[in-house]
């Protein structure tokens, strides 16, 4: 059987849906492949329970012929709107499941209601309970890391701090507190400050504010490089983006800022490794030196630990 595993969006969601992925992978005979935006190509490809990736593209003619040619047999899609659920529908995938969400939720004719709203789990927990309505009998218990990158080396002798957060984040410290961390931290240990291509404006503050040694990355090929970097790191500190779940999908230790509505906590948006190696702290927009404090002493904890 033929199952397209769908997450078109950002990083950090795209990684939400790899748990299904691996537990289909491992507990059946399933060709899985994932339709995924650009960015996640690269790292989607380098998966081994992903058998083929599919990029997601404006060109509607060329992918709609690219998805009827595998004659997939099932859909899930973790993340839906209305392009996506017409050119499922046009494909004419048998059984197409997905939550019940958005007018887009009339394309597809399995829809589960979840009501992520009232985030009484995480994002990839919602979207492994998809699997239960194509098979009942799936255990949705995954074995972390979900990835180990060849070429990383687990050290203990740098921290990563990841200023950025491309616009999708609501909760994160000031820059002038992220260089404070980082010095309080190069005290014990070597410091890594690492951007991606949105973050130029953070990037160019922390070079003209940098009173400590220190590195500054964004030299990065691609984000399976990135994603290499960030698994050879002892901890990797940053906002709720991205790059921290490119940590979580390496079962990198992260020290994780969020925000403090709901809907934008550790709640929703904890990451997918193991419970024990996360540290999340909820940052209001107007938060107090007393946050700061607990913030820094914790870092340290880990740091002496």
């Amino acid at each position: 059987m033929n199952i397209l595993i769908t997450r078109h969006d950002k990083i950090g969601d795209f990684i939400t849906a790899l748990p299904m992925c691996k537990v289909l992978k491992e507990q059946t005979e399933h060709t899985v492949v994932m339709l995924v935006s650009k960015v996640n190509v690269p790292l989607a490809s380098a998966l081994d329970f992903i058998d083929e990736v599919i990029e997601y593209r404006e060109d509607t003619k060329a992918l709609l012929k690219e998805i009827k040619s595998y004659h997939f047999d099932v859909s899930i899609s973790a993340y839906i709107d209305m392009p996506l659920g017409k050119l499922l529908f046009r494909a004419g995938i048998p059984l197409r499941i997905a939550p019940a969400t958005k007018i887009a939720q009339i394309f597809f004719n399995k829809r589960v209601k979840q009501r992520r709203s009232l985030v009484e789990k995480r994002e990839f927990e919602y979207n492994l309970d998809l699997l239960k309505v194509f098979d009942a009998n799936l255990n949705l218990v995954f074995k972390r890391p979900l990835l180990e990158p060849v070429g990383s080396i687990k050290s203990n002798n740098f921290i990563i701090f990841h200023p950025g957060f491309g616009g999708s984040s609501e909760g994160n410290l000031t820059l002038d507190d992220y260089l404070k961390l980082a010095k309080k931290a190069s005290e014990s240990i070597d410091i890594v400050f690492t951007f991606g291509p949105d973050d130029e404006v953070s990037k160019a503050y922390i070079e003209k504010h940098l009173d400590f040694s220190a590195d500054i990355r964004d030299d990065f090929k691609d984000l399976m490089a990135f994603t290499v970097f960030i698994a050879s790191s002892t901890l990797f500190v940053s906002t709720s983006t991205g790059p921290m779940h490119l940590a979580g999908l390496t079962n990198t230790p992260t020290l994780s800022f969020f925000g403090a509505t709901l809907f934008a906590s550790a709640k929703r948006w904890g990451t997918i490794s193991d419970a024990s190696l996360q540290h999340h702290f909820t940052v209001p927009e107007n938060y107090d030196e007393v946050l700061y404090t607990r913030i820094e002493q914790h870092l340290m904890d880990i740091i002496h630990a």
